[in-house]
């Protein structure tokens, strides 16, 4: 996971964060890989850095970012 250290989010955004994350994760088809569940995690913090507070625009953004990751 990349380093967001110097990031701070109060607990209403935490709870957005949380439920776009939920969100996301329960539209994978199972088993759902750790890789996968990081990369929605941190597509989440990033775009909840920049400002976004719409969970389902987190949700989205989060999921198509998975979608156009290269494959390892």
């Amino acid at each position: 996971m990349k380093n967001f250290s110097n990031t701070a989010f109060s607990p209403e955004v935490v709870e957005l964060m949380t439920t776009a994350l939920e969100a996301a994760v329960a539209t994978l088809p199972e088993p759902v890989h750790s890789s996968h569940v990081n990369a929605l995690a941190e597509s989440i913090l990033r775009t909840a850095g920049a400002g976004e507070r719409n969970v389902a625009t987190l949700q989205r953004i989060a999921l198509m970012e998975l979608q156009l990751a290269p494959r390892n």
